[in-house]
């Protein structure tokens, strides 16, 4: 099934709640249901977990992942009583972790910022994240990137979204950072997400995951290992410091 609207994930990453109805199953016996609260794994970022609630049953969410139209499916923690077709059910998000994902998935748009170079990789985790960058030679001053990368977060920037058209994309490719990872496409419509505002913009890119409201809720972040992952790939790993 298609959801017809947007999904709640995409149009409010703060809720933490949302009723639903059970509108199927998949084969392999993911829950399936009317509104999307629960982010499905994609583009690097890690499917979201947490709880489903109906007739005193409280039923575990391990992951949650797309199905063939893009619907979010929800993968059971263990074999258990699913709720039946038709029934209407709480959806509750592990919040803590979600919130983490939104804190270091905006930290990496900041980080391709400080570090304006072809990014060819990336993960998110919660608490931590990676991106790898076109970048033959390790960076001169790795205290210099990690203190630029705070001093944007301390700006306190906005983060909004807004929407181009498949061909608006391919008019101005330039606002795609990542090689292996494209945008999501398929409805003739692409998200952008955009840091700053006016003047003040600093980042401007194609991404349907979840991010914080403001840059300052990023809090501060740290560097670890500077990798070498090949001739010419070097990955930058970062990690909420609270």
């Amino acid at each position: 099934m298609t959801e017809t609207v947007s999904p709640l994930y995409r149009s409010d990453a703060y809720a933490r709640e949302a009723a639903a109805r059970v509108t199927g199953y998949t084969d392999e016996g993911g829950i399936i249901l009317d509104t999307g609260l629960f982010y499905p794994t994609g583009g690097g970022q890690p499917g979201d977990s947490g709880w489903i609630d109906w007739d005193g049953v409280s039923l575990a969410v391990a992951t949650t992942v797309k199905g063939p139209a893009g619907e979010s499916v929800l993968v059971p923690a263990e074999p258990a009583r699913l709720p039946p077709v038709g029934a209407h059910v709480v959806q509750r998000l592990d919040w803590d972790r979600r919130y983490k994902h939104m804190r270091v998935h905006t930290a990496l748009h900041l980080l391709s910022v400080v570090i304006p170079l072809p990014v060819t990789g990336g993960a998110i985790g919660p608490g931590r994240g990676r991106l790898d960058f076109m970048m033959p030679e390790p960076p001169e001053d790795r205290d210099a990137i990690e203190d630029a990368l705070n001093r944007l977060i301390d700006r306190d920037l906005i983060v909004s979204d807004s929407w181009i058209t498949d061909a608006e994309l391919d008019a101005n490719p330039s606002l795609v950072k990542t090689m292996s990872v494209q945008p999501p496409r398929g409805s003739g419509q692409v998200r952008l997400v955009r840091i700053g505002e006016g003047s003040d913009q600093v980042d401007l890119q194609p991404c349907g995951g979840t991010h914080v409201a403001r840059t300052g809720e990023i809090g501060r972040v740290v560097f670890g290992k500077i990798e070498n992952k090949g001739k010419q790939n070097r990955r930058v790993n970062i990690a909420l410091e609270a």
